[in-house]
């Protein structure tokens, strides 16, 4: 199996997960790999870990989620592996609930996120997102 973190999905990508069959909520987890250092642009904030700049971003989604009706389900740090093997663990896990790929495309294209996204962009090598369904759902 091959695993390749990213930071942002590709412009075909994004056309083909907005435009799929719209059927209700859902959760995206996040698998994220952070910077050691923060990478801003401007070069603003050179101590800054890319933890520590995440963390920002992870403070400000919590009101874009809620503005479009999701949640933070979960987030945590990866601790250890019990089964399975990769080569490097993700740094951090996170579980964002939806109302459907339109509420998220909608976060995404807001203003607000649009403000907050640079911490994102400043603390992560990459990362994966997964599309998850209810079983039965």
């Amino acid at each position: 199996m091959k695993v390749t973190n990213h930071l942002h999905p590709s412009p075909e990508q994004a056309m083909a997960f907005f435009a799929g069959q719209e059927d209700g909520p859902m959760c995206m987890v996040n698998l994220l790999r952070f910077k050691d250092k923060a990478a801003y642009p401007d070069g603003s904030d050179p101590g800054l870990s890319g933890r520590e700049a995440y963390l920002r971003y992870a403070v400000g989604v919590q009101a874009c989620l809620a503005a479009v009706g999701g949640t933070v389900r979960f987030s945590g740090m990866v601790t250890d592996l019990l089964l399975g093997e990769v080569e490097e663990l993700w740094d951090m896990v996170a579980i964002a609930e939806y109302p459907s790929r339109a509420a998220m495309l909608e976060m995404v294209q807001s203003p607000e996120y649009q403000a907050i996204a640079r911490h994102r962009d400043a603390g992560l090598a990459g990362q994966l997102n997964i599309r998850t369904k209810a079983a039965g759902g």
